[in-house]
């Protein structure tokens, strides 16, 4: 009689056992979580950075832009300018960044929020939180995990140009770095 083993850590079996759920029930295909990999493996992370600062290593006229101008500096490279709004979620929420939001909300954690919000993100944040995105901004939907988080920098509010850094963390939310 031979043993089962596991060769799935439990985040990694539970993730597969959702993951296997979703093209069961035909809401994901295979096909769809391999683009979204090779998306993330080659559009997203450290590559892009990594073009903006090897530019900035050989162009010194980048350089002094970017540090005078980073958005437009970045932009001009293809990494800004389109307009979005950001949310976060954990669907498996075992990832919540205590240390830099706090303890989590009830309805951030419970599982009819995770599901809506990724299903629904526009409307979620309508109905729950009465913000109204127009239908020219595009909604994106972040999943973090225990090995990539994320955090959403709203935009700064018109009218606090000499605010004091003190000033502006007054202004800032748990709710509003959680995008919603």
């Amino acid at each position: 009689m031979s043993e089962h083993v596991n060769k799935y850590t439990e985040y990694e079996a539970r993730t597969k056992a959702v993951e296997t759920l979703l093209y069961e029930r035909g809401l994901i295909t295979p096909a769809a979580v391999d683009r979204v990999v090779s998306y993330y493996e080659n559009e997203i992370g450290p590559m892009g950075g990594a073009k903006v600062v090897a530019k900035s290593w050989v162009d010194p006229e980048y350089r002094k832009w970017l540090e005078e101008d980073a958005t437009a500096a970045m932009a001009s490279l293809g990494y800004a300018g389109e307009q979005a709004h950001h949310v976060v979620v954990c669907t498996l929420c075992s990832c919540y960044p205590w240390p830099v939001l706090g303890l989590p909300p009830a309805w951030y954690k419970s599982m009819e929020y995770r599901s809506r919000v990724v299903a629904d993100p526009r409307g979620v944040l309508k109905r729950d939180f009465g913000f109204d995105i127009p239908d020219e901004v595009e909604v994106r939907v972040w999943d973090s995990s225990s090995e990539i988080r994320y955090i959403v920098i709203p935009e700064r509010p018109a009218g606090t140009d000499g605010w004091s850094e003190e000033e502006l963390t007054k202004l800032v939310s748990r709710d509003s770095i959680i995008g919603v």
